[in-house]
């Protein structure tokens, strides 16, 4: 089943970089900006994980929560996080729970080799818990910008 906007948002628990439950729940009376990105410490990853963080401030002011996630674990993120300065909470999604709810789990293709792995895709949740916007073309140089340009 395929997502799309005006769908209510698959509810999730998992753990972030520091082993703490998070829910999409504790997020309710906020926007979120949930994140899929491929892996932990990769080019693209990196410049997307960077430029959240540079406009971090910004996205916090307007009401809105970063959370990225991926397939990788804990000690991944913490690794992440700590190296770039991260100043939001990554999930680690090792059972692949979230990426499948999401619809994000899927098959990829790199030098003509085939293989399974996560699709980069934003998903933008309204306070209501409704997915507002779906960023399947993910800009990874500016992500907060295509983020508040949707919701400008």
């Amino acid at each position: 089943m395929e997502l799309k906007q005006g769908d209510q948002a698959p509810k999730f628990t998992s753990t972030d970089q520091n082993g703490n439950t998070v829910t999409l729940n504790q997020f309710k009376g906020k926007k979120v900006v949930l994140y899929f990105y491929p892996k932990d410490n990769t080019p693209g990853c990196t410049a997307e994980a960077c430029d959240f963080r540079d406009n971090y401030q910004g996205l916090v002011a307007k009401g809105i929560e970063v959370l990225g996630v991926s397939v990788d674990d804990e000690k991944s993120h913490q690794k992440f996080v700590t190296k770039f300065n991260l100043p939001f909470t990554l999930l680690a999604d090792t059972d692949h729970k979230i990426v499948e709810a999401y619809g994000v789990w899927g098959e990829k293709n790199m030098y003509g080799k085939k293989y399974m792995g996560t699709v980069r895709t934003t998903f933008i949740i309204d306070e209501e818990g409704t997915i507002a916007h779906i960023i399947t073309k993910v800009d990874t140089k500016n992500p907060s910008e295509q983020v508040l340009s949707l919701l400008a």
